[in-house]
């Protein structure tokens, strides 16, 4: 990518830079001579992974509850938290390769006390209305860790590791205005009932990736031809299975389509949460799982809104009502029909809950051999599924789309392959264990 002139906060942060590795240099060097005299205790094993399911459930609270960022856009903010972690922690233990940096921290430094301040330093930096939050989940943090040299040694790395991702992040795109007004034709998306609300977060189409360096690697091709037997299938089946009146769904496929409506960023966090703490995983390896997951998640979400805004296919409701101006002989419209689900505002190809899904199962797949052992609650059903294998996760997340109807079934296999293709991709080009 073109490279951009120095700006006055790249600058500051190489002042900053320079002058925290300084003290880390000074800390680690009292730290040496502390540990040559005979009194020094040995090295302690790595720490547990509570450090990190805690600033996983503050940024959730930040960005969800508190900043109410909508649809996928919380899966960017999350890649941004757990990208400066997971530097901050594996830069002092060691066992996989930094994201996108080459800095080491001094060896006996506290992790803890690093994923803490890197956390703390992104969200504050993103979401200053939310101080309050994330200083009492800061002290909270550090009154769990012994004051001394480690604790500083790792509050200052894990500031380093935090000012790394925010200059990775200067100016990617976020936020700026994208204009999106398409004039309304066959097959062309347009406000949906009950709202009509206009299309959001355009933007994130236009977000320069987490992980890939070329936006347009894994955007999909076209979506099938308004007049194409493929379409004609997809808008039948949807016209079947997805209607809140006359579908021909079961109870169960209902639950299906009504358990994944839970918002899927933070459905997802908790999921990790749950299965970090039963498997006892430590700092290091609970800090990759968080960061290969949500960076993963971060790419396949901007690749979805590139494909959503560039091909900007109607929703099922407008394709089912409107079928009668499509040109396929093989579609009848109905002028009645109403989806399960109210419409999301934005357009239908690809399917973003799938390409997550798809991102997310690929890296879950890899770190943990295929037994993913992913449990899952939603608020709207009150109940709790658990997936040992992705296969079984994506059969569900494709199909409840469609039961929804909200999405053809085209859209959702799609997305669930892009996806899947971004997570492969990140497992093989980061988070590596060292050689």
């Amino acid at each position: 990518m073109r490279a951009r002139p120095p700006s006055r906060t790249r600058t500051r942060i190489r002042t900053l830079r320079r002058a925290l590795l300084v003290g880390l240099t000074a800390l680690s060097v009292s730290t040496t001579v502390a540990q040559a005299q005979p009194s020094a205790p040995a090295p302690a094993k790595r720490p547990g992974a509570d450090v990190v399911t805690d600033w996983n459930r503050t940024a959730v609270a930040v960005i969800a509850d508190d900043a109410r960022r909508p649809t996928a856009e919380p899966f960017l903010w999350y890649g941004f938290v757990h990208a400066a972690v997971y530097n901050a922690v594996v830069g002092i233990e060691g066992r996989y390769a930094e994201y996108k940096w080459d800095v080491r921290g001094p060896r006996f430094a506290s992790s803890e006390a690093a994923a803490a301040t890197a956390a703390r330093r992104v969200l504050l930096t993103y979401f200053p209305a939310s101080r309050e939050r994330i200083e009492k989940a800061y002290t909270a943090s550090l009154a769990k860790i012994p004051d001394g040299t480690a604790r500083k040694q790792g509050e200052r790395f894990g500031e380093l590791a935090a000012e790394r991702l925010i200059e990775l992040r200067e100016e990617d795109g976020r936020g700026e205005r994208v204009t999106f007004a398409p004039e309304p034709a066959p097959g062309v998306w347009r406000p949906a009932p009950p709202t009509y609300s206009p299309a959001v977060n355009a933007w994130l189409g236009k977000v320069r990736p987490m992980l890939s360096d070329d936006p347009e690697q894994f955007m999909p091709g076209p979506p099938p031809a308004l007049t194409s037997r493929r379409y004609a299938r997809d808008l039948a089946e949807t016209k079947a299975m997805g209607g809140r009146s006359g579908s021909k769904r079961s109870a169960r496929q209902t639950e299906t389509a009504l358990f994944f409506s839970h918002p899927l960023p933070q459905q997802l966090q908790a999921g990790y949460r749950d299965h970090v703490t039963r498997h006892r995983l430590d700092i290091v390896d609970a800090a990759r799982l968080f960061a290969a997951a949500n960076t993963a998640a971060a790419d396949a979400t901007i690749t979805t809104w590139n494909a959503k805004f560039t091909y900007a296919l109607w929703r099922p409701i407008h394709a089912i009502r409107l079928a009668g101006t499509d040109g396929n002989p093989a579609t009848r419209p109905d002028p009645d029909w109403t989806p399960l689900l109210d419409t999301p505002p934005y357009p239908e190809y690809i399917g973003g809950h799938c390409a997550n899904d798809g991102a997310v199962m690929a890296v879950l797949d890899r770190l943990t051999g295929g037994d993913i052992d992913l449990r899952l609650s939603s608020t709207p059903t009150g109940t709790t599924r658990t997936y040992k294998k992705s296969a079984d996760f994506h059969r569900d997340t494709i199909n409840a789309r469609i039961w929804s109807g909200i999405h053809f079934r085209t859209a959702d296999e799609v997305g669930t392959r892009i996806g899947r293709d971004i997570g492969d991709w990140a497992m093989d080009h980061y988070f590596r264990p060292l050689r």
